[in-house]
């Protein structure tokens, strides 16, 4: 048994969207739970496992994964069908596992800590910035359309995102514009929208 907690309109909204992707959503029990949020609105929800009351946090028979890029990476491998990823073996494998990692130790902390106006040398020497950002992905994506190659993957799901939450953040570039876009019209980020939009109305 597969069940998903879920907050309408987060960063577990990226794991809908994967499920969606996978055409494995019908495997899956979504918990909607409520969640503090930046603003300030929400609440921890006691009827959240998380420790920290946050999500995504996914169950699979008893066992607990948090963190979107665990349950990525433990999804993807659960329903390979689809190619959402390489498998174990493929020579792409330890690409694909690398820009999940870049991702978690790389990106968020520059996105959050440009959005919060940080800066500091010890920050920088350890994460980059985000110029050095811009370029390692613009690097990936100038002869490919994908951060994989031809075929979109659970990479670009995750890379993309936080370019299509906050469009801001974008790097000022040709190619990563298109890439975002791109991504963005995949028909199952409308669908997410969708869903988000009629679960957020009955809460």
């Amino acid at each position: 048994m597969l069940t998903l907690f879920h907050a309408p309109r987060s960063r577990s909204s990226r794991i809908i969207t994967l499920l969606r992707e996978l055409d494995a959503l019908d495997k899956v029990e979504v918990e909607i739970v409520d969640i503090t949020r930046g603003d300030g609105s929400g609440r921890k929800d006691p009827a959240n496992p998380h420790p920290e009351g946050k999500v995504p946090l996914l169950v699979h028979d008893g066992v607990v994964l948090w963190e979107t890029i665990a349950i990525i990476q433990y999804l993807t491998d659960l329903f390979p069908e689809k190619r959402m990823a390489p498998h174990a073996g493929d020579p792409q494998r330890g690409r694909y596992l690398s820009w999940l990692a870049w991702y978690a130790g790389v990106v968020e902390p520059v996105l959050i800590a440009q959005a919060a106006g940080v800066s500091h040398p010890y920050f920088d020497a350890t994460f980059r910035g985000p110029t050095e950002m811009a370029a390692r992905l613009e690097d990936a994506l100038k002869d490919s359309p994908y951060l994989m190659g031809e075929h979109y993957s659970a990479a670009d799901l995750l890379l993309h995102s936080p370019f299509a939450w906050y469009p801001a953040a974008t790097p000022d570039s040709a190619v990563i514009k298109d890439w975002v876009e791109r991504c963005g019209a995949r028909p199952s980020l409308q669908w997410t929208a969708d869903f988000d939009a009629r679960v957020a109305a009955v809460a």
